[in-house]
């Protein structure tokens, strides 16, 4: 997980949040669609399932079963937002509401396999 200013989007951090990892697929949104990130994934041959924007001249081909995945981590977002600290920003600093998110996460995964 990585914070951001509440006005900065997360697709201008997303090279940040996958260095160093090693993937073979990568599902997101629309928000996700530009030329330089494709590029990098390309470049690291990673699948990338990202639909295109409308806006594009192209259309890009991607798998639609794969993207359908995309609704675990929505439903995920979701269930973060159930508890009150995280969704209000509660905490003043960044240190405390990443840390309330990690818990909250930590909080459902145990709740889901249990």
């Amino acid at each position: 997980m990585l914070l951001t200013a509440g006005q900065v989007h997360e697709s201008t951090q997303a090279s940040v949040l996958i260095e160093g990892l090693t993937l073979i697929s990568l599902i997101a949104d629309k928000g996700y669609d530009n030329d330089r990130f494709r590029a990098q994934l390309a470049e690291a041959e990673v699948d990338v399932v990202i639909p295109p924007l409308g806006s594009r001249a192209v259309e890009i081909a991607y798998d639609k079963n794969a993207y359908a995945l995309r609704n675990l981590i929505e439903c995920f977002i979701n269930k973060i937002k159930h508890y009150r600290r995280v969704a209000t920003r509660y905490e003043k600093t960044s240190r405390n509401f990443l840390s309330m998110i990690c818990l909250a996460s930590a909080m459902i995964w145990l709740r889901d396999i249990a």
